[in-house]
């Protein structure tokens, strides 16, 4: 198959599932699958989250094990397999990480103020989360907890102190 008649979609609803079960068997869970092509070459990024620790390079290397085989068979092309954690800073891409991260510390940033001095920018900790209701925080600076719709939100970073 040449590179050109590659269906990237297609590919990551095959393999999506085989990734997502074989992490569940090491108690992880992916948070992001990626698979692009940069530079003439196909790259497939897994990054992995576990809940009450951190990612490892064990977890990281039992993921690839596991994979690898399987991967190369549906998989028509040439391509680099990257497995990593999401790192500290990680910017949320999905509703879904909003609901693991629950509990964390991050970076808001808003399309609209919100509070006296309508803030855009602020620290603040993940209290819960709602696709309906949207995004319940505790601002950091002042302790004030915040409802904020999902329309409001332009991004929302993991913040380590």
């Amino acid at each position: 198959m040449k590179q050109e008649q590659i269906n990237r979609h297609e590919i990551l609803n095959k393999i999506t599932p085989l990734i997502e079960n074989t992490a569940m068997r090491f108690d992880l869970i992916p948070i992001e699958i990626d698979f692009e092509k940069e530079n003439h070459r196909w790259f497939l990024r897994i990054f992995l989250f576990a809940k009450g620790r951190g990612i490892t390079l064990e977890d990281c290397e039992n993921v690839t094990r596991s994979l690898n085989d399987f991967l190369d068979e549906l998989i028509p092309c040439k391509y680099y397999l990257e497995v990593s954690s999401p790192g500290l800073e990680r910017k949320l891409k999905s509703n879904r990480e909003y609901l693991l991260f629950q509990g964390s510390n991050i970076i808001l940033k808003l399309k609209s103020g919100v509070g006296e001095n309508e803030d855009k920018l602020f620290k603040a900790k993940i209290l819960d989360f709602s696709e309906t209701e949207g995004l319940k925080v505790l601002r950091l600076e002042d302790e004030k907890e915040f409802l904020i719709t999902q329309d409001k939100i332009l991004s929302a970073k993991l913040y380590i102190e």
